[in-house]
């Protein structure tokens, strides 16, 4: 039978990601023994290990371990006795969407005279929205999009473990804010991205205007040891094929799948799927002054055994941290732009990856460059291929030239599999319900 490694495992391909079939060196899964929900971040296990490690909700007594199918349950469990230890454990995908859009708008918000009031023929392209008062109809979609705000975010307390039971747990539309706690375990869950019932129009962006969204699956903000991992972030439903245009650009309704931003730090995210998605994954989110003041010297993570498939861009884009991105599979499809994005004080390390490019995409678009950062780019594999990935993007894209050596070595890794075996491994293994 072919088998196949995962977790530190041999499995084999029609049994399962955790079937142990085979004595092979190679360690066990996580803390064998223990329910999933109380498993604790490995020792090594990427940044989120530095220090105190991450440890969640799992000394967590019974009275503070719940199970929730709605969102109401959700947010009720989470407000619950703080930030002593919790675990919560989701059945099922709990709908954080609200009724509808229309229920979330304010008395008077109308989207057709919204259109017809700052239509560019009529309001111009130089001056943006900003300063509208509320009784306008921007005031009036600030005031709606604040209710709709109000009802999806979620505020995830410190020393707490999340936790999908079964296949199919998770969450649609839900924007999960971890917010300047220490401490949390999110895993084997899906989210389908909340779609922005208001977005607002921004005359100013481009030389075309855009549309800008608000609302990321996950957004870590100024905490500290975070594991993400076996989860499944997506559009679901709703991918941008399926937007509207108004004054000729994409109804944008999508924001990230998840943001990591605000001096945030000690962040694993390990063996998730994210897929379907433009603009996916953003580490610092400025090159102002004031951000850099926040987040230089901070914005420490690590990506393994990630799949990235069919995305636009950031997989992530970077500015300020020090990033360790190994062993995970990049899958580029229609209207990929690049995956890796090298910004301001960046100094990222990616290496051990898997890259699958459609025929007529550049190997050159894998990264782009923003600002001057060098980085650290070894053992890359395209379509199976071994590909110096910064040589090939100066030799392809020559007014973007890149410099090799990221200024420092990750030592926080467990196993690191060749990347030639890569695609295999984490197409089988990667997401939620392929844990435990």
């Amino acid at each position: 039978m072919r088998t196949q490694k995962c977790h530190g495992r041999v499995i084999g391909a029609l049994v399962g990601c955790t079937a142990l079939v085979l004595a092979v060196t190679g360690t066990a899964s996580a803390q064998p023994g223990r329910g999933v929900e109380r498993q604790v971040l490995p020792a090594n296990d990427g940044w989120a290990a530095y220090g105190t490690g991450t440890t969640g909700g799992a000394a967590a007594d019974a009275a503070h371990v719940y199970t929730v199918t709605t969102w109401e349950q959700f947010k009720s469990a989470l407000a619950d006795g703080g930030s002593a230890p919790k675990i919560i454990r989701v059945k099922g995908t709990i709908d954080a969407d609200g009724p509808s859009c229309a229920s979330f708008a304010v008395p008077g918000y109308d989207f057709d005279t919204y259109l017809k009031t700052y239509d560019p023929a009529v309001w111009g392209r130089t001056k943006n929205l900003d300063g509208e008062p509320d009784a306008s109809p921007e005031g009036l979609r600030r005031a709606s999009a604040a209710q709709q705000d109000a009802y999806i975010k979620a505020n995830i307390p410190a020393n707490t473990t999340i936790v999908g039971i079964g296949k199919d747990a998770g969450f649609k539309g839900a924007s999960l804010q971890i917010k300047g706690v220490d401490n949390v375990i999110v895993r084997n869950l899906g989210f389908e991205s909340p779609l922005d019932c208001f977005p607002q129009w921004d005359p100013t962006d481009t030389a075309d205007g855009n549309w800008n969204s608000e609302y990321d699956s996950a957004v870590i903000y100024g905490s500290t040891h975070v594991w993400m991992d076996h989860d499944t972030f997506t559009d679901g439903d709703h991918p941008d094929s399926t937007l509207p245009y108004y004054y000729g650009r994409i109804y944008e309704q999508h924001d990230g799948e998840l943001d990591i931003v605000k001096g945030a730090d000690y962040v694993t995210a390990s063996w998730n799927v994210f897929e379907d998605h433009d603009k996916t994954i953003l580490i610092g989110n400025s090159d102002s002054a004031s951000t850099a003041a926040v987040d230089r010297g901070h914005l420490k993570v690590t990506f393994h055994h990630n799949l990235f498939s069919n995305l636009v861009e950031r997989a992530p884009r970077v500015r300020f941290g020090q990033v360790d991105s190994y062993n995970n599979h990049f899958v580029a499809g229609d209207g990929y732009s690049y995956s890796y994005g090298i910004g301001m004080e960046s100094q990222l390390v990616a290496e051990h990856n898997a890259f699958t490019l459609p025929t007529g995409a550049k190997t050159g678009s894998i990264l782009k460059k923003w600002k001057e950062s060098p980085l650290t780019a070894a053992d890359n594999y395209v379509n199976g291929v071994p590909t110096d990935l910064i040589a090939v993007h100066n030799t392809e894209v020559p007014g973007e030239i890149l410099q090799s050596g990221a200024g420092w070595t990750p030592t926080l890794r467990t196993e690191v599999d060749p990347a030639k075996a890569v695609p295999g491994l984490v197409d089988h293994c990667a997401g939620a319900g392929r844990l435990g």
